[in-house]
């Protein structure tokens, strides 16, 4: 006779929820950032026109974009936005044939995902709140999601701390958007992408290093 599953069976471990998270951030890392700016600056050293060398990495991150909702048969309310802003953006830059309209793309969706951000503090679901399913779902399940996120409902401390969370990325994603305006029409066209990169992860680290201190001081860590 079949013995019921533990919870050690069913619960995953320490180690099972880093392995998921690592592998989920280096999927998000290749998508947003190794594919992008590679892909525009082989495409340069190969000779093509810094227009094509811009729009092509856009094509094929929404291509990876429409295929993982497809793979999932869900789809994610941020992917669908920077699709969005994908295609208005190239859209644009057709019209224009400007290769730094293009490259302001970028300050767009970020804006946009700054203001969205801040006007999801209104709501009952904060940015942090709709991110947090997947980070939590890849490493506790959807079980596990459910359960953290029933917090929401009877929890007054939890619901203010994910509205913090939501604003600093908020104020962090707008504020980056006129960094990145500012650089875009102040410097060569074929410093921008690798400038803009770099600057974006100065202000992602500083992002990421006051989300993981705190979440980790006020439990919200799965």
């Amino acid at each position: 006779m079949t013995q019921p599953a533990t919870s050690a069976q069913t619960t995953p471990t320490d180690d099972q929820k880093r392995a998921a998270l690592r592998k989920h951030i280096a999927r998000q890392l290749f998508l947003e950032l190794i594919l992008p700016i590679g892909a525009y600056y082989g495409l340069r050293a190969a000779g093509v026109n810094p227009w094509a060398a811009l729009v092509a990495p856009a094509l094929l991150t929404l291509a990876f974009l429409g295929y993982d909702a497809l793979r999932h048969r869900r789809v994610d309310g941020v992917a669908l936005f920077t699709l969005l802003m994908i295609v208005v953006g190239t859209a644009v830059s057709v019209v224009t044939g400007d290769p730094r309209t293009l490259l302001v793309r970028d300050s767009w969706l970020f804006g946009a995902i700054g203001l969205w951000i801040l006007a999801t503090l209104f709501t009952q679901r904060p940015m942090m709140r709709s991110v947090a399913r997947t980070i939590v779902t890849v490493k506790v399940g959807e079980a596990g999601y459910r359960e953290w996120d029933a917090r929401w409902d009877n929890d007054s401390r939890f619901r203010h701390q994910l509205r913090v969370l939501s604003a600093v990325w908020g104020v962090g994603f707008a504020l980056d958007a006129v960094i990145r305006i500012v650089v875009a029409y102040s410097l060569p066209l074929d410093a921008i992408p690798l400038v803009t990169t770099l600057q974006w992860l100065a202000v992602l680290a500083v992002l990421i290093s006051f989300h993981i201190v705190y979440v980790n001081r006020n439990g919200l860590k799965v």
